[in-house]
């Protein structure tokens, strides 16, 4: 009698997450992507266009992002991360000119609003105790219903920071989403929310270092594999149709899917997911940022919000995009690149750049589709999902994705 099979339907990271924690235990695990390479939203390619490796995406990550860390250190990936020794946030305000750092210090009891050094420039540090009321805990709510969402520090910080981890317009955005980043980060110290960025791109640190991982392991991976349909019986997944190939699921083999919303919909009778969805758009530059341009800058007052210096490139985030998707592609990266220009100093018409549009990059982070979102068990005994769009209890970041996984793994884990 074979050994057990767990079927991990989607090589994001969610999907690569639990194979990664299950790999080399008592069960076989196969991997099935439908496109030809993993990763999803969080991967690189080379683009022509630019002669450069870029991600499809810019995603940062903070030092108390405990799950994606902890993946990143089960495929030995951990040293690909890169960022200061202590929590420093670089910023600009294009409408003022304004720079300043902002630095928490290292632990939880947050003295550093009392810094003129360390705080918003301008800000006083009662204005910080407009958070609190977002701490406590409660029914799910608009943010602009619990904290102050105008003023100089909600422009200066609070707006990107939300904006940032929600991909939502944060007056809209859920207070139980904001308030777990904020507890798990910013409240535990500057230990929990250094800034860290994958240095030579999201497919050399989480990606292949998985694949790797997963194959020395002796897990079967399947690319170009896409899944059309689950067939049920008695309360389980008993099949799963690939098109040119039926593999029956036996008594004792598990199902993980690990796919977007609307194809998991689509696929398990009577689920219901987040249907609303927000956009992000990324700008490369092929130009080689100046030696002391620090790694990564907020940007407030203008279109452009995260600026990332690369080695060969400088790369820039906007979340909450959807305003931009019209846009015609050239319009918005001359834009953006005079933005680029204005921050950096640098005096150079528009270099070789890209611009991708992620429509629907993740779930919108408001109350209403954060009441949509599954957990990790389903009515079906054998089949579980995965993916930042499920109930996290976290934004669709990162961290989420690789949480859902590592759940969903727990749970296979603790049925032994």
């Amino acid at each position: 009698m074979g050994k057990p099979v767990v079927h991990v339907v989607g090589a994001g990271l969610a999907g690569l997450a639990a194979a990664v924690r299950l790999a080399g235990g008592p069960r076989n695990i196969v991997l099935h992507e439908a496109a030809r390479q993993a990763g999803g939203r969080c991967r690189s390619y080379y683009d022509p266009a630019l002669g450069l490796m870029i991600d499809n995406g810019n995603h940062l990550l903070l030092s108390g992002n405990c799950d994606a860390r902890a993946f990143l250190a089960a495929i030995g990936a951990e040293d690909q991360l890169a960022g200061p020794a202590q929590a420093d946030f670089a910023f600009f305000d294009l409408a003022t000119r304004k720079r300043w750092r902002l630095r928490p210090n290292d632990g939880p009891l947050p003295w550093w609003i009392f810094s003129g050094s360390r705080r918003v420039p301008d800000t006083r540090p009662r204005d910080y105790l407009h958070l609190l009321r977002l701490l406590v805990p409660g029914k799910d709510a608009p943010i602009s219903t619990l904290m102050r969402c105008d003023g100089l520090l909600y422009e200066r910080l609070w707006r990107p920071f939300f904006l940032a981890a929600l991909n939502t317009e944060p007056g809209e955005g859920s207070s139980q989403l904001a308030a777990a980043v904020v507890r798990e980060t910013l409240a535990k110290g500057g230990r929990a929310c250094r800034p860290l960025v994958a240095r030579h791109g999201l497919s050399a640190a989480f990606i292949d270092p998985a694949l790797a991982y997963l194959v020395q392991r002796g897990a079967k991976i399947h690319f170009e594999h896409r899944l059309r349909a689950i067939a049920f019986a008695e309360g389980r997944a008993t099949a799963l149709d690939f098109g040119a190939e039926v593999l029956p699921l036996g008594a004792a083999d598990t199902l993980i899917l690990a796919v977007p919303p609307a194809a998991a919909e689509s696929l398990v009778p009577g689920l219901q997911t987040p249907k609303t969805t927000s956009a992000i758009v990324n700008a490369h530059f092929n130009i080689v940022p100046p030696p002391d341009f620090p790694p990564l800058m907020g940007i407030v007052n203008g279109t452009i919000e995260w600026l990332f210096a690369f080695p060969d490139k400088f790369s820039v985030t906007i979340s909450g995009a959807d305003r931009l998707l019209d846009v015609a592609r050239e319009d918005l990266a001359e834009r953006i690149w005079a933005e680029v220009a204005k921050v950096t100093q640098i005096e150079k018409s528009l270099p070789p750049w890209q611009i991708i549009k992620e429509k629907r990059a993740t779930f919108a982070a408001t109350v209403a589709e954060n009441a949509r979102r599954p957990g990790t068990g389903t009515v079906y005994a054998n089949l579980l999902l995965a993916g930042d769009w499920t109930a996290t209890g976290l934004p669709g970041t990162i961290e989420g994705a690789v949480r859902s996984g590592h759940r969903a793994a727990a749970m296979i884990v603790a049925s032994q």
